[in-house]
C-alpha cells in the first residue's frame, strides 16, 4: 500500500489535527468529512453569549501553529473560531474538508481491508483508514421530562443557541449551571425581566486570571517567539499540578486540593453576602467531581434580586413554566438547557462495524474503553481522537489529542511503506490497558464522584494522569501491541 486512503470525521481541533499530523508524515490522500457547513466543532456550534474557553489560550492552540495574536488570555469563541480556521487555513488542511457530509455508517469489509463511510445523504466514501474525530461535547442533552414539548415559549440548548429569540425583559429559566451556563448567565442575568436558574448540584467556582493582551504583548509575542513558548510552558506545568491532583496517588494531591478548596471558599464569600444563596452554592460533592469552574462573576450574576435560585429538581415542563420537585411552578417565557453534553456516548450517532459484523456499540455496551483512547480489537484501522478515556480535569485536550494525531500518523506511516494492509489493537494489550485505566481511576478523585464521567460502574471519559505522561507514552508506537495483516 503506497498511498492509504484516509477519512476524518469531524472538522474540529482534533480531526483537522489528525489531518495535519498525517500530512507530515507524507500522508497526502486526506479527506475530512463535516456534518456541518463550516468547520470548528464546538467552536463552531456554541456561539451562546459569553462563551469562551476556560484554559488559557496560549495553550489552548495548536503546538504547531501559535498566535502572538491573542486578544486576551482566555479568548472568546469568535476569536478561537478564527485562529482555527486560519491556522487550518494556512496549513492547507481546508482543502481535504468535505462539509454537510453527516457520516451514519461506517463498515469494515475484510475481503478488501478497507472502510466504507457513508453519510446520511446516500454519499459513500472508501477509506483504508478511517479516524473518529467526533469529539466528547458533540451532542447535546436536554432531559426527557414530562410536557417538555409543550411550552408554549422558545426553548433551546445553550449549544444551539437560539439568537432570534428575544431575552430583554423576559422571564427566563435556566436548567443547569455547568461551564455553559457559568458564562451565559452573567451575560444576560441584566437583560431579563427575571431568571430562575435551577441547580441540581453547584459548581466549584474559582477566580479567572483572565488579562487583555495589549499591543506591546503583541509585538513581544511576535519578535521574541520563545517569550511566547515560556508562557505556553510555565500555564502547561500548572495545569499539570492540577491534573496530578485529580488523578490521585500523588504527595502534592491533598495539600494543592485544600488550597484550591480555600480559594473557592473565599471566592465565595466574598462575591455573595446572603447566607441563604451563599449555603444554596455550596457544592455537595468533592472538589474535581465536575469540571472546576473559572469565573468572577457568576457568583454576583446569582445574587441580582431578580434571580432566584432553585435547588429542587425539575420534574416536568408545562406551558407556562417549569415544575419542581416540590410541585412548585415557576413561570418562564424562554427556557434555557444548560444540561452539558452525552460525553459517555462515544459515536452513538454512527453505526461502527468491524471485522465479521461486529459491532462497536455493541463491545461498548458496558462503557466504551480504547487501547490508548484510540482503538479496539476488532476495527482494524479505525482509531479515535478523543476518545475513552482521554479526556482531562484541568489542562488543554489540545495537547491529547495532539499526541493521539501523532501515534495514529505513524501506523498510518507504517502501512504506507509496507506491504501490510491494517494494523489492529491486540486483545491482550487492550484489556491490560483497560485494567491499568480503571485500577488507577478508583484511585481518582472521580472514583468518588456521581457524574457524567461515569458510565455504570466504569469511569470512561477522562485521564488519570498527567497530560506529559500521556505523550510520552504516544511518543513512538509500541508495535507489539498491534497484530498487522
Amino acid at each position: 500500500m503506497s498511498r492509504p486512503r484516509c477519512v476524518i470525521i469531524g472538522a474540529g481541533f482534533g480531526g483537522l489535527g489528525a489531518a495535519h499530523a498525517l500530512r507530515q508524515q507524507g500522508i497526502d490522500d486526506i479527506t475530512v468529512l463535516e456534518r456541518a457547513d463550516r468547520v470548528g466543532g464546538v467552536w463552531r456550534d456554541n456561539t451562546y453569549p459569553g462563551a469562551a474557553c476556560d484554559v488559557p489560550s496560549p495553550l489552548y492552540s495548536w503546538s504547531w501553529a501559535l498566535n502572538p495574536s491573542w486578544t486576551r488570555r482566555y479568548s472568546g469563541q469568535a476569536e478561537i473560531l478564527a485562529y482555527l480556521e486560519r491556522a487550518a487555513g494556512k496549513a492547507g488542511l481546508l482543502d481535504t474538508v468535505q462539509t454537510r457530509q453527516e457520516v451514519c455508517e461506517a463498515t469494515y469489509d475484510d475481503r478488501t481491508a478497507t472502510w466504507q463511510v457513508r453519510t446520511t445523504d446516500g454519499t459513500t466514501y472508501d477509506a483504508d483508514v478511517l479516524i473518529s474525530a467526533v469529539g466528547q461535547l458533540s451532542e447535546p442533552v436536554v432531559p426527557d421530562l414530562p410536557g417538555r414539548e409543550s411550552f408554549a415559549g422558545a426553548a433551546f440548548h445553550s449549544a444551539r443557541w437560539r439568537h432570534d429569540v428575544p431575552l430583554d425583559g423576559a422571564r427566563v429559566a435556566v436548567v443547569g449551571t455547568g461551564a455553559s451556563a457559568v458564562q451565559f448567565v452573567p451575560e444576560i442575568v441584566d437583560r431579563v425581566g427575571s431568571l430562575t436558574v435551577f441547580q441540581r448540584s453547584a459548581p466549584y467556582v474559582v477566580p479567572r486570571p483572565d488579562t487583555e493582551y495589549r499591543p506591546f504583548h503583541h509585538r513581544l509575542f511576535d519578535r521574541h517567539p520563545a517569550v511566547m513558548r515560556g508562557e505556553r510552558g510555565a500555564t502547561f506545568h500548572l495545569s499539570e499540578l492540577l491534573n496530578r491532583a485529580l488523578g490521585g496517588g500523588s504527595a502534592i494531591a491533598a495539600p494543592f486540593m485544600a488550597t484550591l478548596r480555600q480559594v473557592w471558599r473565599a471566592h465565595l464569600r466574598r462575591q455573595v453576602t446572603d447566607p441563604a444563596l451563599r449555603e444554596k452554592l455550596q457544592p455537595d460533592h468533592p472538589m474535581g467531581c465536575k469540571r472546576i469552574l473559572f469565573s468572577n462573576d457568576w457568583y454576583p450574576a446569582l445574587a441580582r434580586d431578580h434571580v432566584d435560585v432553585v435547588t429542587e429538581a425539575v420534574v416536568g415542563v408545562e406551558p407556562t413554566g417549569v415544575v419542581g420537585a416540590d410541585g412548585t411552578h415557576h413561570e418562564a417565557d424562554v427556557l434555557i438547557w444548560g444540561t452539558g453534553f452525552s460525553a459517555t456516548d462515544f459515536l452513538s450517532t454512527i453505526r461502527v462495524t468491524g471485522r465479521a459484523g461486529l459491532e462497536l456499540h455493541d463491545v461498548w455496551r458496558g462503557g466504551a474503553t480504547a487501547y490508548l483512547g484510540i482503538g479496539v480489537p476488532g476495527f482494524p484501522n479505525l482509531f479515535c481522537v478523543y476518545g475513552p478515556n482521554t479526556n482531562l480535569g484541568g489542562s488543554s485536550i489540545i495537547g491529547m489529542m495532539e499526541a493521539q494525531a501523532g501515534w495514529i500518523a505513524q501506523v498510518v506511516r507504517r502501512l504506507a511503506d509496507t506491504d501490510r494492509r491494517a494494523f489492529e489493537v491486540r486483545t491482550a494489550a487492550f484489556e491490560a490497558y483497560d485494567r491499568e485505566m480503571q485500577g488507577r481511576l478508583r484511585e481518582s478523585v472521580w472514583a468518588r464522584c456521581d457524574s457524567w464521567y461515569r458510565d455504570g460502574d466504569r469511569i470512561t471519559t477522562n485521564w488519570p494522569g498527567r497530560v506529559g505522561e500521556y505523550q510520552q507514552r504516544l511518543t513512538t508506537v509500541d508495535w507489539s501491541h498491534l497484530v498487522a495483516t
